[in-house]
């Protein structure tokens, strides 16, 4: 209870701080882990000294990390939520079927001119999609 009572709302607002810092240097941690491993530019033994680098004085590592090669860092990031971008909207065509009334068309005519599809068939299929 002695505790608690010296424990000031001062002290509060500096374990809050220090807590603060200490999950952005988490976060700066792994993401730096992140780029290393993610790099196509870097070789082997390069990801490896950087690694052993940011594992053995991390401070300094992770600092050094971020002069050397933040503006690639950042370069790469681009690229990869873009490219995560282009997937989902390709993933998200192909999931939906979308294609040209051209291409439905064409598939049409292929499947009536092979007889698969009766007259009256390819006309209300045609219909179909000429109407939607």
């Amino acid at each position: 209870m002695l505790l608690a009572a010296e424990f000031g709302s001062g002290q509060v607002l500096w374990s809050f701080v220090w807590f603060f810092l200490f999950f952005v240097w988490i976060m700066l941690l792994f993401t730096v882990l992140g780029d290393i491993f993610r790099s196509d530019d870097l070789s082997g033994i390069s990801k490896a000294i950087w690694l052993l680098f940011v594992i053995f004085l991390p401070y300094l590592g992770i600092f050094v990390y971020l002069i050397a090669r933040g503006d690639k860092m950042a370069k790469r990031r681009a690229e990869m939520i873009q490219d995560q971008d282009e997937a989902t909207r390709a993933y998200i065509r192909s999931a939906a079927g979308s294609s040209s009334t051209a291409d439905q068309l064409a598939s049409l005519a292929e499947l009536h001119s092979s007889g698969k599809l009766s007259d009256e068939e390819y006309a209300s299929a045609k219909a179909s999609v000429i109407g939607s």
